[in-house]
């Protein structure tokens, strides 16, 4: 194999996957079970989970299928909603602003997608009392548009035919800070597209969120119980990270297998689909010599695909310098505190505009001189985890956005829910390990569910580079 450029971009793709050309996305795209919860026509699906898990790409394939099939489908971003609601402070009022304001929005967007925007459109929908299904049925008038091009007017036909029409709000946490007004404008807009999917029949809508943004308006209003039925938790489990490594490999080699035979396969058997791009063994110290490389490289991403196109990535630039024909130990080995920093960086920009000083917080979690000579370091009980934080408040005020004071068992489930630690349970040669998305109520700051904690191996390298060796021999591979 030579790592070309383009052949490291055909292989493993692009980080943000949406930015990736439709058809090649669909072409290689792993559907989990996830996929078929969300694209469906029921009418309200929430998908939630951390940044870089896959909520744009599965949104992006699943409005090129509707597509495909003539539905009509939307899609809104953070900059057509700016403004709505920002003054309101009555939060009925807020509700009915965000219904109007989507309603405008989804009439805009269809109008323009067809190219029939035209003066006065917003006096012709108030006409109808903000029913915009029934103004766009009155407006697509398929005898006006015998010149449109063909895949539109079937699109304007199916939609007057089925009355439905699909719209995905995406990436709307951008900027979320946590505020109380925060909350309050993404709870009125769930409580606006519920009330919507009532009085409009045939809109559907699907909604991204963060998992910690979802958690925090859930377990800070009320009404929100109303919707969490129409919830679904993006999550993957590391044989499904494996299967989709070996889903772009193979179809690199021109390969077909679909994503369901691949699933049936074992973890050695599918590692065995890689021997073309990287080595099968792993030589690194201690407990990580010579063992297989999918599970090095599944002990150190975070159950997310985008970790994994990263981490290979950047191995394959590193074999395309040294001339490298596949991946192997000393690639990774080359490029481990690099994957680090930037998973580290990658946290600390997600969660800045939540807590301003998250950079102190999370470099102070390297362990001590002691900490490193009684157990190795990055596992604690709870009892060690919040003795660690409180000596790091003693060094750093910390607070959350907008002057709110972080306690200790504040800043433990901050750190629980933005998966810089995770949950971990001995039990004799196995090591249960749970995210966030998995057991999101483990850290609440009253109860203690018998599980330790431990920093997630992505973040070592970054907060050890000092001694980068020592890692490997004070982790434990995943199994």
């Amino acid at each position: 194999m030579k790592f070309t450029e383009e052949n490291i971009a055909e292989i493993f793709g692009h980080e943000a996957a949406e930015d990736e050309d439709i058809e090649r996305l669909r072409s290689y795209y792993f559907k989990s079970k996830t996929f078929e919860q969300v694209a469906n026509e029921l009418p309200i699906r929430i998908l939630v989970g951390h940044k870089g898990i896959g909520k744009s790409a599965l949104f992006h394939v699943a409005m090129a299928e509707q597509r495909s099939q003539k539905k009509l489908t939307l899609l809104i971003k953070p900059d057509d909603i700016v403004g709505i609601g920002d003054d309101e402070t009555n939060f009925l009022k807020l509700i009915r602003e965000w219904k109007n304001g989507i309603s405008e929005i989804i009439a805009r967007k269809a109008l323009v997608s067809f190219g029939l925007l035209q003066e006065g459109w917003q006096a012709q929908l108030k006409g109808y009392g903000g029913q915009f299904i029934d103004y766009l049925q009155s407006t697509f008038v398929p005898e006006k548009y015998a010149n449109m091009e063909p895949t539109k007017l079937a699109i304007i036909k199916q939609f007057l035919k089925d009355q439905k029409i699909f719209i995905y709000l995406d990436d709307l946490d951008r900027g979320w800070q946590g505020t109380s007004s925060d909350i309050r404008k993404i709870s009125a807009l769930l409580n606006a597209i519920r009330d919507l999917t009532s009085e409009c029949r045939g809109v559907h809508f699907r909604v991204s969120l963060r998992s910690d943004v979802y958690y925090l308006v859930r377990t800070s209003d009320e009404s929100t119980d109303k919707i969490e039925g129409s919830v679904v938790w993006y999550s993957w489990t590391n044989h499904e990270i494996l299967a989709l490594l070996v889903k772009r490999v193979d179809q690199f080699s021109n390969k077909e297998i679909t994503a369901e035979a691949l699933m049936q396969l074992t973890q050695p058997m599918l590692a065995g689909h890689l021997s073309s791009v990287m080595e099968s063994t792993f030589n690194g110290r201690g407990k990580w010599s010579n063992i297989p490389t999918y599970r090095m490289l599944m002990s150190l991403i975070r159950k997310r695909p985008r970790d994994l196109v990263k981490l290979c990535t950047l191995a394959a630039k590193h074999a395309s310098y040294n001339g490298n024909v596949l991946l192997g130990t000393e690639n990774f080995n080359s490029i481990f505190e690099e994957y680090s920093q930037g998973r580290l960086q990658d946290t600390i920009n997600e969660y800045r505009s939540e807590m301003p000083d998250i950079e102190k917080l999370l470099f102070s979690m390297k362990p001590s001189r002691t900490e490193k000579r009684t157990s190795g370091g990055y596992v604690y009980t709870t009892a060690e985890l919040l003795d660690k934080i409180k000596n790091i408040q003693q060094n750093h005020t910390l607070k959350f956005y907008g002057s709110r004071a972080a306690e200790v068992k504040d800043l433990a489930a901050f750190l629980y829910k933005i998966n810089f630690l995770t949950a971990r349970k001995d039990k004799g040669d196995f090591i249960e390990r749970r995210y966030f998305e998995e057991s999101r109520y483990l850290s609440h700051k009253f109860v203690d569910f018998g599980f330790d904690w431990e920093v997630h191996p992505a973040y070592r390298w970054a907060l050890q580079p000092d001694s980068l060796s020592d890692v490997f021999s004070n982790l434990a591979p995943s199994a």
